[in-house]
This record gives C-alpha cells, sequence and structure tokens, in this order.
C-alpha cells in the first residue's frame, strides 16, 4: 500500500515548478528567448572561474579515489577545517571543524538542523513570506511549522504576532535573511530584539529555543545594505549555508551546518548530523565537490548583475504603481499585485509571457514574486510586456505611488 501522506502531495506540488514548466514549454512554441520567466531562482551568472579551473586541476592531478571514494560521515576534514577557519575570519567566531558538517545545500543542512532540535508534536516558527518548501521540510519530520503573518511594511519581523506565538511548544526559530522572496535583509536592530526575545523565553521556559538561519543568500547583499551575521547576535544558532548561489551550482547540492561554537551541545550536534544522515539516507555530499569549493570560499560569482536587474525593476514597477519593499539583497523582489487575488493576477500576466509567482504559498497573499536571475538585456525587453500588461488588464496610468 502506498504512504497516503506523500501520495496526498501529488495534489499540491510546488507553484514555482509548474510555472518553470510552463515558461519550458512555451518557450519550445515561441523560442524560450521571448519567455520572460521569472519563476524559478536558478543563478544566471556564470561559475567562477577559480571553481572551474580546481576542477580540471583535481581530475587532472588528484587519485581517482580521493575525488569519488566516499567522505568521513561529516564530511572531509580538511574541507570541515576550511569552513571553519573562513568563517572565524569573516565573523570573528571560534569555529573549528568540530562545529561543522558537510550537507547536500541548504536544503540538506535544514533537514539534519530540524532533526537535532525537534521531537514530533514540538513546533518551529517562521515569518512569512517563507520560502514555501520550508513546510514539508518541517512537517514531514513530524515537528509542525507555524507561520507568523508578515509586516508588510518593511517585511522585518512582525514582532506582537510573533511574541503571541513564541509558546512553549516552540522548540525553534527559522529565519532566512537575505529573505527568499521579498530580498529584505534583517536589521540589526531586529536580529537584536530577536535574540533577546528568544534568550527570554529560553530562561522561561526551562528550555533552548534554537535559532536555525537559512543562509543561501548571505553574499548577494546590495550597495548600502549591511547584513549582519545571525550567529553574532545568539549563541544557540544553526547556520545553514549553501553555495548554491554565492557560486552559481545549485547542482553540485553542496553547503554545510555550522553550529556557534558558543552553544554548549555543538560537538555533540555535529556529531549528531552523522547519526541523522543514517536515518535519511543523506550519507554526505559528494567528495569532489566539498574539495573543490573548500578552494573557493573567499570567491563567488560575478553577482553584480543582480543588483543592476533589480534597480532596473525596482524602479519600473514603481512607476507604474506598484507598492513594493525594496530588495536589500538575493534576486527576488517581492511587489502586491494589482488586485486582491494575486494568483488571478499571475494568471493575466501568462497572456503577455510574464511568468510570475503568487504570493500565497510564500504567506502573503496579494504579492507575487519575480525572480530576476536573468540576463539585463531579458530584464529590460520584459519591460514592455509588463507596461502592455498593467495597461491593458488594469487601465493603471502608470502614476507612481510614493
Amino acid at each position: 500500500m502506498l504512504v497516503q501522506k506523500y501520495k496526498d502531495m501529488l495534489s499540491g506540488k510546488s507553484v514555482i515548478r509548474q510555472l518553470s514548466e510552463f515558461a519550458t514549454a512555451r518557450g519550445r512554441e515561441i523560442g524560450y528567448e521571448n519567455v520572460f520567466d521569472y519563476s524559478l531562482g536558478n543563478p544566471s551568472v556564470p561559475v567562477p572561474r577559480e571553481f572551474t579551473d580546481e576542477m580540471i586541476r583535481m581530475l587532472t592531478q588528484m587519485e581517482t579515489n580521493e575525488l569519488h571514494g566516499y567522505s568521513p560521515s561529516l564530511g572531509i576534514t580538511s574541507v570541515r577545517e576550511a569552513v571553519a577557519a573562513s568563517l572565524e575570519k569573516r565573523f570573528g567566531l571560534p569555529y573549528r571543524r568540530e562545529h561543522i558538517f558537510m550537507a547536500s545545500g541548504a536544503a540538506g543542512a535544514l533537514a539534519h538542523a530540524f532533526r537535532l532540535v525537534t521531537e514530533p508534536g514540538d513546533e518551529v516558527l517562521t515569518f512569512a513570506p517563507f520560502f514555501p518548501e520550508y513546510r514539508p521540510y518541517v512537517d514531514l519530520t513530524g515537528a509542525v511549522l507555524k507561520v507568523v503573518p508578515p509586516d508588510t511594511e518593511s517585511f522585518q519581523i512582525h514582532f506582537d504576532k510573533f511574541e503571541e506565538m513564541l509558546t512553549e511548544k516552540v522548540m525553534a526559530v527559522l529565519i532566512n535573511t537575505p529573505n527568499n522572496p521579498s530580498g529584505v535583509v534583517y536589521s540589526r536592530e531586529t536580529l537584536k530584539r530577536l535574540s533577546d526575545l528568544l534568550r527570554e523565553k529560553s530562561a522561561r521556559y526551562g528550555h533552548t529555543i534554537y535559532l536555525i538561519s537559512d543562509e543561501p543568500y548571505r553574499e548577494i547583499v546590495f550597495q548600502g545594505v549591511e547584513a549582519p551575521c545571525v550567529s553574532a547576535f545568539y549563541d544557540d544558532t544553526i547556520m545553514c549555508y549553501s553555495f548554491s548561489k554565492s557560486l552559481s551550482i545549485p547542482g553540485e547540492r553542496i553547503g554545510y551546518v555550522a553550529v556557534n561554537p558558543h552553544c554548549k551541545d555543538a560537538e555533540d550536534m555535529i556529531n549528531m548530523c552523522g547519526q541523522i544522515s543514517r536515518g535519511t539516507g543523506h550519507n554526505c555530499p559528494p567528495s569532489i565537490i566539498q574539495l573543490a569549493v573548500a578552494k573557493v570560499l573567499d570567491t563567488t560569482a560575478d553577482l553584480s548583475v543582480y543588483e543592476r536587474n533589480m534597480e532596473i525593476l525596482y524602479g519600473e514597477l514603481r512607476s507604474l504603481g506598484f507598492r513594493c519593499v525594496k530588495p536589500g539583497g538575493t534576486f527576488y523582489i517581492f511587489p502586491r499585485a494589482l488586485e486582491e487575488d494575486a494568483g488571478a493576477f499571475c494568471r493575466k500576466a501568462l497572456k503577455y509571457d510574464l511568468v510570475l509567482v503568487p504570493g500565497d504559498t510564500f504567506g502573503a497573499p496579494g504579492y507575487f514574486r519575480m525572480a530576476y536571475c536573468i540576463d539585463t538585456e531579458k530584464v529590460e525587453r520584459s519591460l514592455g510586456a509588463l507596461h502592455k500588461f498593467v495597461r491593458e488588464e488594469y487601465q493603471c496610468p502608470c502614476i507612481r505611488q510614493d
């Protein structure tokens, strides 16, 4: 007999993936260059040359067993040491290899983090707008994801609602900054207030409330925006990182868990990750990719294209009358739709070959996401379609809203 909960999930497939598949099919009809596909957060800039060179060097000069054999359960020791040294240098926290577990991207890191600190029935809080896959990530562990409503003025944390929901059943709080889908970066003030509240409630309830920080967009931060290190504010932080966006290698599925060195059980938690892997079938990411990223920890792809695209879209959306919080990073923007039903809004946009994602599954009905990780030339060409869409469907006079 098939397991019903997974069978039920077939009717709730990712809206993002469905729209991406539509864009691909439409591209076969009219040429993908004529489809303005803002659906999927797939990095568009080239992989750094340093990463490619290192891969070539290893493949031509190193023993095949070292490159393609099993790594230790926690990851290759030299790689964990290199990651720890990089984090210590960058953020000033005394990371050592004992605080690092190599994982299959941020999703793999999160899968381990949730299982480290929750039992079935426990609650995990996150903040809208949020990445929709958090729901199955958490719920399929037996824990329960609860979503704090958004502060739509700034997309920082809605603290009044958060404090109401921060009950004794909450074992972890999950944040994502810079944020998918809003592009907002949590401020120093937000992180300090969050950390103070977690310390207060942990003391009151007699158990630690862990902060799980999902950080795949950490390197994509725009000029003039500060992106504070989350772990510097709260000792009981579990950092979940991916190289997918910084190095443009999402298909390589490589990242790590980094437990704050000041967390009381940090070393035990990393060793536990190795045991969690036994139950999930994770069993370490590829050795060759671990070794390659260890050589380019302080390198990124040319991420500047994302800021150029953001400025173009933000300015144009505002001129067309959209309400929108300006992104501080990532490659996403999250405007208010021109009608209450964002799903209907996005369906109308498809007639103009504009592929936009409604915000309902992100926990923010009435909004839509644009993933502008596409060529700047294509962003510029999409503006004509955007103007035509707004003019014909909504008769908008294109007056800027302040």
